[in-house]
């Protein structure tokens, strides 16, 4: 008799996302005049780059031609993509073109990046965290049950990130040694990136342990502070025990395109029976087998980021939401609310007023103000008491919201 992945049935109801779908789509029913103001789900709304589409439109009209029609490409991504990657993102950093493999998101990599390691690894999250960290380990079936009562899985390795560490966890905090040690910087959601000497921590104590890092970097573009590296390879020794995963959706506005990469170092090696094998080996042979590769035509678009216009029109995006965010903490301070993030980041972290619960707060500024944003709680226990909002949206809308709120 064929039986389901007893795993699923451990993950928790409903994405949190699609829970918040829910609930606004229930809102709106009963309240079709809503001006509903979105500032919860970090999707962009600035057009693609001008650059971007032509150079997608000239690989779409190849197609049509005999002699520059492509079939599969190869899945590790054409080399026109990953040379520009390592020219443009990694010059200095001893990065190889074998090294990066294009996917078609970061959210896929860091879920699909699990396959790799033993069912029996320990990993650690930080305490709010992106749920796609924790959920694919669910899947997989290297966590334990779900405790309702504490909001954690039994074997995890939960970082809490608070305002008492300034939402940077540090490695002499852990209680145990976690092989797997997930870090996200700039962090999705607090809104806070990781100076060097942090980094260097880390780096330090994955490499006395054999752990290994996978560090997200999606939200790299937006960092403007000088200390704070735009890759873990920045770092001495990262390369040993580092897996670096980016993205072009909030970088260029790829999140209905879809385009990433994954920086998998040739110096990663890791213990098997028959010996030490390089991880990069093994990531290559999981993608040649289950994953076709992105398409011809979006690695056009993507390439062509990287031309002196493409660099300017994606800056020129950034630079849209990035004040946008200043107007969002600008705006919170007025209103008399604490809040985080919003600097090299994207996302808003504040705290809720009146030590509200998230979920309330979350009723509260749909119902009265007619504004979405994302509950912390939804990120882990540790985000309760907090709240996301996020600098995508519109800047008309994004004062509009400002002022509803104060």
């Amino acid at each position: 008799m064929i039986k389901v992945n007893e795993n699923f049935l451990k993950l928790q109801d409903s994405y949190l996302f699609s829970t918040i779908n829910k609930k606004l789509n229930e809102y709106i029913a009963k309240n079709p005049e809503a001006d509903i103001i979105k500032m919860g789900i970090g999707d962009v709304t600035r057009p693609i780059p001008r650059v971007v589409i032509e150079a997608i439109k000239k690989a779409t009209d190849e197609m049509k031609e005999i002699e520059t029609f492509r079939g599969y490409g190869p899945e590790q991504g054409y080399e026109f993509l990953r040379e520009k990657i390592v020219e443009n993102e990694y010059r200095g950093l001893n990065i190889d073109i074998s090294e990066i493999f294009v996917s078609d998101g970061a959210k896929c990599d860091t879920g699909n990046i699990v396959e790799l390691f033993d069912i029996n690894a320990k990993i650690a999250i930080t305490d709010p965290v992106y749920p796609v960290y924790l959920d694919s380990n669910v899947i997989y079936g290297r966590t334990g049950e779900y405790d309702k009562f504490s909001g954690k899985y039994n074997n995890v390795i939960y970082m809490q990130t608070t305002e008492k560490n300034n939402f940077e966890p540090l490695p002499e905090e852990l209680q145990e040694i976690p092989d797997l040690i997930y870090i996200c910087s700039p962090n999705n959601p607090t809104g806070i990136a990781m100076k060097k000497e942090t980094l260097e921590k880390w780096i330090k104590f994955a490499k006395q342990n054999n752990s290994i890092i996978l560090y997200d970097a999606a939200y790299e573009s937006f960092i403007e502070e000088k200390d704070i590296p735009h890759s873990i390879y920045e770092i001495e020794g990262a390369k040993e025990v580092a897996i670096e995963f980016k993205s072009y959706s909030k970088t260029a506005g790829f999140t209905g395109l879809r385009c990433a990469y994954t920086v998998v170092p040739k110096e990663i090696k890791i213990e098997t029976k028959q010996g030490k094998v390089e991880l990069n080996k093994l990531w290559n042979r999981r993608q040649t087998t289950k994953f076709n590769g992105v398409s011809y035509i979006i690695q056009r678009g993507a390439e062509a980021i990287y031309m002196e216009e493409g660099k300017k029109q994606i800056k020129e995006n950034i630079l849209y939401y990035k004040e946008n965010a200043k107007i969002i903490v600008e705006g919170l301070k007025k209103a008399g609310i604490k809040s985080y993030g919003g600097k090299n980041a994207p996302y808003i972290w504040l705290k809720t007023p009146n030590n509200m619960k998230s979920w309330d707060y979350f009723d509260l500024l749909l119902e009265k103000y007619n504004i979405v944003g994302t509950p912390g709680i939804g990120f882990g226990p540790s985000g309760e008491g907090y709240f996301r909002l996020t600098a995508f949206g519109d800047r008309d809308k994004t004062i509009e919201a400002m002022e509803r709120m104060q």
